[in-house]
């Protein structure tokens, strides 16, 4: 006998469609945000208002960013694909990555250790100069364009706190910051990705889930690219600007 394959998501028949134990058509659809089923479906069970509000926080924080490789592709993609914008939008979702957007998995990676800890100040210590020994960058910190800060991190940091979290993934990741200025010598800043981490661990989101939310967050702002190249057709200009910007060099 084949193994029995099991679901707790969701299933359906002739007249009804169940999520995680509950109705779709009188239990959910009508009563619940967007936000909230979200959670629903990630952790089967609906969140409390704490939980709801920092969420929204993380899924609107991480949607839009202007110009960057995530909007190129998918424009570039729209070009190529006019009438698929599924694919164009997948095309930039696949960059939600190790390098841009999808980078607070490393850092709840490093706060969840940290929060399990004995010693959270010999942690951050450690850390630090495992991080400056082997040259690596620390998840969560640093950013190419937002200096000395990223805007973003301390509002969502007085945010969360307001919306009622306990604090204790924030707190270790400011022990962090304070640490890695005082071996650095300078200052580096706790970039979005990093605070998003935080906030995540602080309303119970797994380290798995964090890139997931990421995707689902950024999903938002290349629906808005998308339909602005339908109406610009920016991407030959990009197309055409990036083939004049390059010169061709013989190595024979």
């Amino acid at each position: 006998m084949p193994h029995q394959l099991e679901t707790a998501i969701a299933t359906f028949d002739e007249t009804s469609i169940t999520w995680r134990g509950r109705d779709l058509v009188t239990e959910i659809l009508g009563r619940c945000s967007f936000t909230e089923v979200i959670y629903f479906l990630l952790r089967g069970r609906m969140p409390d208002t704490t939980e709801t509000r920092v969420l929204d926080l993380c899924l609107i924080t991480l949607m839009e960013h202007g110009m960057t490789p995530h909007a190129i592709v998918t424009r570039l993609t729209q070009l190529c694909n006019p009438g698929q914008v599924q694919t164009a939008m997948a095309a930039g979702l696949a960059c939600v990555g190790d390098q841009f957007a999808g980078t607070m998995d490393g850092c709840g990676r490093l706060l969840e250790a940290g929060l399990k800890a004995d010693d959270q100040d010999d942690f951050c210590q450690c850390i630090v100069a495992e991080y400056r020994a082997a040259r690596r960058p620390m998840p969560g910190f640093g950013h190419n364009l937002h200096k000395p800060d990223d805007p973003r991190s301390p509002r969502l940091f007085e945010l969360a706190r307001k919306a009622g979290v306990k604090g204790d993934a924030i707190a270790l990741l400011e022990r962090l910051s304070a640490e890695l200025d005082r071996q650095s010598g300078r200052h580096l800043t706790i970039n979005a990705t990093g605070a998003l981490a935080a906030l995540m661990l602080e309303i119970g989101i797994p380290v798995p889930a964090m890139r997931c939310l990421a995707v689902v967050s950024r999903a938002g702002g290349l629906a808005a690219h998308v339909m602005e190249e339908v109406e610009t057709q920016s991407a030959k200009s990009i197309w055409l600007n990036v083939e004049d910007s390059f010169s061709y060099r013989d190595e024979l």
